[in-house]
């Protein structure tokens, strides 16, 4: 199995070593022969709007989309979660997402970079024991669809719980960025069970 991380802005180095760690050897990729070559792929953590403005100047923003819509797995990191989103609340104008996981996301939900924050978080599917998750200028899913787990939920600054890391399918998704605790367990498990799992490996 052949795993590409999105590398065009954001935590990338920080993804490689994480799948290295699991056993993968992991690309990075950000042009079309590159993208065309690879069976899954990870959307690091960054800036989501500046992610989405480099694959259209790479022009690999509808072959992405494309090879998602067809089903190959994915993860996405914090702004990953917010371009693998079919709708975003309080949207940067024009901007646009792969799409692919039927959720409704806010973008900056948690606040700005002052109110970054870390959590520990039981994370259904992956272990009882808790793990520590870093949240920075974060998105939550304030709605998902009917196809979409909820994997784990954090209760927000409204007093609501939010979901903060959900599947649907090939799809992973994380508010949190766990390629910087050095706790590889989000993803081993996209590797051995959301990839696993996936139409493309069976």
């Amino acid at each position: 199995m052949k795993v590409g991380v999105l590398a065009l802005q954001g935590d990338i180095r920080e993804h490689l070593r994480a799948l290295e760690e699991c056993g993968v050897d992991p690309i990075s990729v950000r042009r079309t022969t590159e993208i065309e070559s690879i069976d899954a792929l990870i959307l690091p953590g960054g800036e989501s709007t500046t992610i989405a403005h480099l694959a259209q100047v790479f022009d690999v923003f509808d072959l992405i989309a494309e090879r998602i819509s067809a089903g190959m797995p994915v993860y996405g990191s914090c702004a990953g979660m917010i371009l693998l989103a079919d709708r975003i609340i309080d949207a940067a104008k024009e901007q646009k997402t792969f799409g692919g996981l039927d959720i409704t996301v806010r973008r900056n939900a948690f606040g700005r970079q002052v109110d970054s924050f870390e959590s520990d978080l039981v994370v259904a599917g992956i272990t009882p024991a808790p793990m520590r998750a870093v949240f920075i200028r974060a998105p939550w899913v304030e709605e998902v669809g009917a196809g979409v787990q909820v994997l784990a939920s954090v209760k927000g600054s409204d007093g609501t719980s939010h979901p903060v890391a959900v599947r649907q399918n090939g799809i992973l998704a994380t508010s949190f960025h766990p390629e910087l605790t050095g706790d590889n367990r989000i993803h081993r498990y996209f590797i051995e069970q959301v990839c696993a799992g996936s139409p493309a490996f069976k």
